[in-house]
């Protein structure tokens, strides 16, 4: 009896420690349990949704802000988002560590004191679990930027009182705060030994360069290529001193139609430039100090980075508004952030309506563009610059407006 009890009880205490170890309540470093498996990672994402520009000017500050999915929504309110810039002396933010609020982190970069065309890049990256994100962007820094000009390439006639050159000079009297450079053509940029005055381009030229409060420019067309090609680098100086011998006094500069874009005919406008930098006799005393001449080249588009050496200021696009608004000097060349907006030009044609023509101006004062001289019309291609827009008084309007940070005029 005595031994059929103790053989119960061992049994059941065997049980009982059975039971205990399959609970876990024993330990043996040499058992083969599994360790739970780690938490879910949560799949994050990021990427900027400011700025809209990524040109700015030594000391500006602008908002930058970045957007955060976890999972494939929006990230909890306060997950944190740092933000970075390379070279670290480049920039500062503030604050540096932002945190979500409806899934996006926002900051303020302000730029230190770098000079012109210099680069940098920002970085934002963001943590959720074992996964992070980021996001990156490379800024440009051109100069401070200057007001809008208008350049007007006014190669109509300057005879009689219903002449383009009189509503011209009646718009530069109604905006004195804009100024505007005409490009005045004589016997279509090629002038010999041969050639004359014309009366009324004299006259129109003084007059419009006589409106009071005005600091409007004259540069002379000067073609470099005709029919048969190239024109010799001696007969383009040769019309230069021609346009000086019959518009003393009266011209600021040369307009180089023509202009190449290659290497190949740099050497060609270096000459040409060098000259015509040089003949300040006979020059307007509005001219540039020491009374040296503008000179404007007219590629018509981005020419290599060279060319910016051989002209005071290029135009880098010439042709019909819609293809402007997909004009971009990124990534190729950005070069243009090294110059001051002025020696940026334009010349929209087609531009067929006054909200066009606001809308390639101000696509043009865009800092990613840096184009500082503006010009547009309703003319078409092949009349294009045979008389001024129907909205004269409105481009300049436009161009003042935005100078003077206004709402721009109604059309």
């Amino acid at each position: 009896m005595l031994t059929t009890t103790r053989t119960h009880r061992l049994a059941s205490l065997m049980a009982l420690t059975a039971a205990l170890a399959g609970c876990g309540g024993a330990t043996d470093k040499d058992n083969n349990t599994t360790a739970p498996p780690p938490p879910a990672s949560a799949p994050v994402t990021l990427h900027f949704v400011q700025p809209t520009e990524n040109v700015l000017e030594p000391g500006a500050s602008e908002p930058l802000a970045a957007d955060v999915t976890v999972n494939g929504g929006a990230a909890p309110n306060g997950t944190v988002v740092t933000f970075t810039v390379n070279p670290s002396a480049a920039a500062t933010f503030s604050p540096v560590a932002p945190t979500t609020v409806a899934s996006v982190a926002s900051t303020t970069l302000t730029v230190s004191s770098l000079p012109p065309s210099a680069t940098f890049q920002v970085s934002a990256t963001a943590t959720s679990s074992a996964n992070t994100a980021g996001d990156s962007l490379t800024y440009y820094v051109r100069p401070t930027h200057k007001s809008l000009q208008v350049l007007v390439p006014a190669y109509f006639s300057a005879s009689g009182t219903s002449s383009p050159w009189a509503t011209l000079t009646s718009g530069a009297a109604s905006y004195p705060d804009v100024q505007i450079t005409a490009v005045a053509s004589a016997s279509d940029g090629v002038l010999t030994a041969d050639s004359e005055v014309d009366d009324d381009l004299l006259t129109a030229i003084t007059d419009f360069k006589a409106v009071a409060g005005t600091t409007n420019k004259v540069v002379a067309y000067v073609a470099t290529s005709g029919s048969g090609g190239s024109r010799s680098v001696a007969d383009v100086k040769a019309t230069i001193d021609n346009y000086i011998r019959l518009y003393p006094d009266q011209l600021d500069g040369f307009f180089l139609d023509g202009m190449a874009t290659d290497s190949a005919r740099l050497a060609y406008f270096q000459d040409v430039y060098n000259y015509a930098k040089a003949r300040a006799s006979g020059m307007s005393k509005g001219a540039t100090p020491p009374n040296a001449p503008t000179v404007i080249g007219n590629p018509g588009t981005y020419p290599v980075a060279a060319y910016a050496g051989v002209a005071d200021t290029l135009v880098t696009y010439a042709g019909n508004a819609a293809a402007y608004q997909a004009t971009d000097p990124q990534p190729a060349s950005t070069w243009v952030y090294a110059k001051d907006n002025t020696a940026q030009a334009m010349l929209v044609h087609t531009a067929s309506t006054c909200t066009d023509m606001q809308a390639a101006v101000k696509h043009a004062h865009r800092p990613r563009l840096n184009t500082g001289m503006v010009y547009a019309t309703n003319l078409a291609i092949g009349a294009s610059w045979s008389s001024l827009p129907t909205y004269w008084q409105q481009l300049l309007g436009t161009v003042d407006s935005l100078n003077k940070k206004r709402p721009l005029p109604l059309c």
